[in-house]
């Protein structure tokens, strides 16, 4: 994979197994396809026909400490909204089938996280029982030409394809370049901690027999 990289670090896989997908999707309005190793070393190759989504993924890989490969061609002619969200579909999809049972994962993560004069705080239960919570709030909902409200299209795809319980909240700022950002680098930060082993459990993160 292409783009920036930092060097390979030993498997963290709880479970000692290749936690790996390769996914595809196709519909009438989009060709999705996507390959993850959750114990990458954030080498990310992304291409979706738009620009800054591009660029939003790749931070997500790489804060993620993921291998990314995403490729995806939609109906761009007609609007970005199919493509993002189907790529959050089959992204949700992908870390669901990496993760197979959630064995010795820590489950939980959560950040603050800072972007210039923005703050994202956010937190995430890796529970197989999906929502989203998404209070963020802009002033200009332009990025250029991307249109900043797909965000949460974006992450309410993936949640309820990953089963993440996902809680994103703007605590302040005005640049909504910033926010955004902060809120993929947010959203890839605390779920590198949630699925990463935990040394303490052997099984799986829970009373309940099953996530």
């Amino acid at each position: 994979m292409s783009g920036e990289a930092s060097s390979p670090s030993p498997s963290s896989s709880p479970t000692g197994r290749n936690r790996t997908a390769t996914v595809e999707r196709k519909t009438k309005e989009t060709q999705v396809s996507i390959e993850l190793d959750l114990d990458g070393a954030g080498e990310y190759e992304i291409s979706t026909g738009i620009g800054f989504f591009d660029h939003m993924l790749e931070s997500f890989a790489k804060h993620a400490s993921f291998d990314l490969r995403i490729s995806a061609k939609g109906d761009l002619q007609v609007d970005t909204h199919h493509t993002v969200e189907d790529v959050g579909i089959t992204l949700g999809q992908a870390i669901r089938e990496a993760l197979g049972s959630a064995a010795g994962i820590r489950r939980y993560g959560g950040i603050s996280l800072p972007m210039a004069e923005s703050k994202v705080d956010v937190s995430l239960d890796v529970s197989n029982r999906p929502y989203l919570v998404y209070r963020v709030e802009l002033a200009n909902d332009r990025i250029g030409s991307f249109d900043a409200t797909l965000t949460e299209d974006f992450l309410y795809a993936f949640s309820q394809s990953a089963g993440i319980d996902l809680h994103v909240e703007l605590r302040y700022g005005k640049n909504p370049h910033h926010v955004v950002e902060a809120v993929f680098k947010g959203v890839a930060r605390a779920l590198r901690i949630a699925v990463e082993s935990d040394p303490r459990v052997a099984g799986l993160p829970t009373v309940k027999g099953a996530l």
